[in-house]
């Protein structure tokens, strides 16, 4: 067994709760936050594509959560810890995303548009979803271990 079963459903549950999460925070429908995902690569023109970038966005977004999740589960199968104390974990773990995606991920992207500024409650309600993102990807990547789903 590998930790592949674990991280892609991890990822896409996680990633599927991100996607409702960023639409409830922004006011708007998941099609637009999914094209918000695609401006990463295609900048402004990703709201002007229709559906092809509403599926990129969609693409994009199960990507990265697989890949994100894959890294915990990685982490998880040599640092035993993680599956002790998978709440204090994936509280940490969504910290840490939070983190690398605003500070490096997006940053990179081509994303558009660019807030013009940050609100305490956006930064809130980010952090928030970050945390729920890491709670489930650690809670769901233990209960594989657990069952024997996962393995290293």
């Amino acid at each position: 067994m590998t930790t592949s079963p674990a991280a892609i459903l991890a990822g896409t549950a996680a990633g599927a709760v991100d996607i409702g999460a960023a639409a409830l925070i922004n006011h708007q429908g998941p099609a637009i936050i999914l094209q918000s995902i695609a401006s990463g690569l295609l900048g402004l023109g990703a709201y002007s594509g229709g559906y092809p970038t509403i599926l990129l966005g969609l693409a994009l977004q199960l990507a990265m959560s697989i890949a994100i999740a894959g890294i915990y589960a990685v982490a998880a199968m040599r640092l035993n810890w993680l599956l002790r104390h998978p709440v204090s974990a994936g509280l940490a773990y969504g910290a840490g995303v939070f983190v690398v995606m605003n500070l490096v991920v997006v940053p990179l992207s081509a994303f558009a548009p660019r807030p013009t500024h940050i609100s305490l409650s956006w930064l809130a309600l980010n952090v928030g979803a970050m945390l729920i993102f890491g709670l489930i990807v650690a809670s769901l990547v233990t209960r594989l271990v657990d069952e024997g789903l996962a393995a290293s």
